[in-house]
């Protein structure tokens, strides 16, 4: 794992259960608030997997607990990951650090309040305007998917103006990342624009198992989550280079994160033309 968080106090030599409870109880003391949020979407996760069987509606195609899942799984990666990346800032930048993890926090929270009622009341969350309500909670869901994205560019800011703790190649892949990841938030936002993830069809009907990308016509999602998962890969990349080519480790970061980057605008093009991923 990483070198430097908080001077080395988490060890590869240990067990995977006993490096994973060192690890998370580490990040739980270098940023309580994030680590919170993702432990309250551990709990909702394991609520929508039990759900999953006993709940058969559907909703625009798959069972109304898929979502919620997917939408917790993606946040524990989103707030452990940043809380991980920012807790190697130096002491300078930790009260901005605490500032944007509360809005960070707050966005994540006030998402999957709406997703999961939602999913209770047997309807979609997202491009949701059919009455009032539906409209008003859309609209309080993008009012706050606004402000975590303002939050990934405090943290881009940060991650560029203070240097991370760690070998070079580590801390061009977490400022590449995060740019990266800033990127796929952008995407997302296209996409409520679009009032529709799906391009050249409406959304639902069929797709790939378990990721439910369209096997008909163009889906944003695909470039969207590649773009978002970059904030674990790219700063992994970064890591894993500087370990083992540390002379080349920067500039061979910089050519995976503009190849992870092409492969991101390559899946947009290709949701834009209104073509699928993976045709059935």
């Amino acid at each position: 794992m990483k070198t430097a968080f908080l001077s080395g106090s988490f060890s590869v030599d240990a067990s995977a259960p006993s490096a994973l409870r060192t690890a998370l109880t580490v990040l739980h003391r270098a940023n309580p608030v994030l680590s919170w949020t993702g432990w309250l979407n551990v709990g909702l996760a394991v609520l929508a997997l039990a759900l999953l069987p006993l709940d058969q509606r559907l909703v625009t195609g798959a069972l109304v607990w898929v979502k919620p899942l997917k939408f917790a799984l993606s946040v524990i990666a989103f707030t452990w990951t940043l809380a991980w990346l920012l807790a190697d800032l130096p002491p300078a930048a930790q009260r901005s650090v605490r500032r944007l993890s509360w809005g960070v926090a707050l966005s994540m929270v006030v998402e999957q309040v709406a997703i999961f009622l939602q999913a209770a009341r047997g309807t979609t969350s997202h491009y949701n305007v059919r009455s009032a309500f539906d409209g008003a909670l859309f609209g309080l869901m993008g009012v706050f998917i606004l402000v975590n994205t303002l939050m990934t560019v405090w943290a881009l800011y940060l991650v560029w103006r203070h240097r991370p703790h760690g070998p070079a190649g580590y801390v061009w892949g977490v400022r590449l990342g995060v740019l990266l990841f800033l990127v796929g938030s952008v995407l997302g936002g296209l996409m409520i624009r679009l009032n529709q993830h799906t391009v050249g069809a409406p959304d639902g009907g069929p797709g790939l198992p378990g990721l439910g990308w369209s096997t008909r016509a163009g889906d944003l999602r695909t470039a969207h989550f590649l773009g978002m998962h970059a904030l674990q890969v790219v700063p992994l990349l970064g890591w894993v280079l500087a370990q083992w080519v540390p002379r080349r480790a920067v500039l061979l970061t910089w050519v995976g994160a503009a190849i992870y980057a092409l492969a991101v605008g390559g899946l947009f093009a290709l949701a834009m033309a209104g073509r699928p991923v993976w045709a059935q």
